[in-house]
């Protein structure tokens, strides 16, 4: 007899035409899910016969909570948390427990019980580690801490390489957009950025780097005001997509030609961004599964560890070989 395998959340996702995170809202019961999508959903769950566990713990009300913190600074709406969410409510899914995002007070402190907590947007002494740590209460951190399950892309060497790629194509001024210093992302870029620098013989320049708050508005005003003032580069890294874009279109309204005069290297390579960026691909499904894998050591009460997911540079169309007289005098 052939063997058949059971249907995933994945095949539930094609046949409705919708994402994952979009089926788990609506077997979750969760709001926000226009009602002919909802009804699309469970027409294809009846179809493939989709039982997953997490229906049958619903039925004799076990179902686990595992809750999502987010720092008060970080922003709901960005592509990198929706799409790490949606990975993230798959995992979970997989594991027969939920996920919800859960309030908190103004220093990211749970105001709601769950059984576990994946925290995001950790920084420098967060009062959220060291609470939940002392309560016995297991978390997997988004990021970096010691005596902590964490994992994180390999920030340092991502910097670098694509920092590298720069240099390699010849150019030596390059402006480094970075965000939020004091968190872990933004810190190791620009690490990995001056560490290229140095193992190319290029001095590290202090006004060729500005902190764009990983956000395009924020990073297209600082260097559309820096370019106006006469700050001048051949190249832009930026620590991440969204702030790329705001460098794409500050370039752009000053009248710089991409790649030709400028070229540019991004960081995440989310696919909101487009097809035409030079980036630095993180796997955000990887970090979701290992996040949720770390989860079950904590639950289990294994000793701590971190996990770095190796990252990729993605060469496209925003980056190019140096052209000395390209910007003129």
């Amino acid at each position: 007899m052939e063997h058949r395998r059971s249907p995933t959340i994945s095949d539930v996702a094609r046949v409705a035409q919708v994402s994952t995170g979009t089926v788990s809202r609506v077997l979750n019961g969760r709001p926000g899910v226009h009602p002919e999508t909802r009804e699309r959903v469970l027409e294809a769950v009846q179809r493939l016969a989709y039982t997953p566990m997490q229906a049958a713990r619903e039925l004799t009300g076990h179902t686990e909570t595992v809750g999502i913190l987010l720092a008060p600074e970080v922003r709901r709406y960005i592509p990198y948390y929706l799409l790490f969410f949606e990975h993230l409510a798959e995992a979970v899914w997989r594991e027969g427990m939920r996920l919800e995002e859960i309030p908190t007070d103004p220093v990211g402190l749970p105001l709601k019980a769950a059984r576990a907590y994946v925290l995001m947007g950790a920084h420098d002494h967060d009062p959220r580690l060291e609470r939940l740590a002392a309560q016995g209460i297991p978390f997997a951190l988004i990021g970096v801490y010691p005596g902590t399950f964490c994992v994180a892309p390999d920030d340092l060497a991502g910097g670098y390489m694509a920092t590298r790629h720069l240099l390699e194509l010849g150019h030596r001024d390059i402006l480094h957009l970075t965000g939020q210093p004091q968190h872990q992302a933004g810190r190791e870029r620009l690490a990995g950025y001056r560490n290229a620098l140095s193992a190319y013989g290029v001095g590290y320049r202090e006004e060729l780097v500005l902190d764009g708050d990983f956000s395009t508005l924020t990073a297209y005003r600082r260097l559309r005001r820096a370019w106006e003032g006469g700050l001048r580069f051949s190249a832009v890294f930026a620590a991440s997509d969204e702030m790329a874009v705001g460098a794409l279109a500050a370039l752009e309204d000053v009248g710089v030609s991409v790649p030709l005069e400028v070229s540019v290297v991004g960081y995440d390579d989310l696919p909101e961004i487009g097809s035409m960026l030079t980036t630095v691909r993180q796997d955000i499904a990887e970090i979701a599964r290992t996040a949720v894998g770390l989860l079950k050591e904590g639950m289990a009460g294994a000793q701590p560890r971190g996990v770095r997911v190796p990252v990729q540079l993605v060469v496209r169309g925003s980056s190019s070989r140096y052209q000395p007289d390209a910007l003129g005098p």
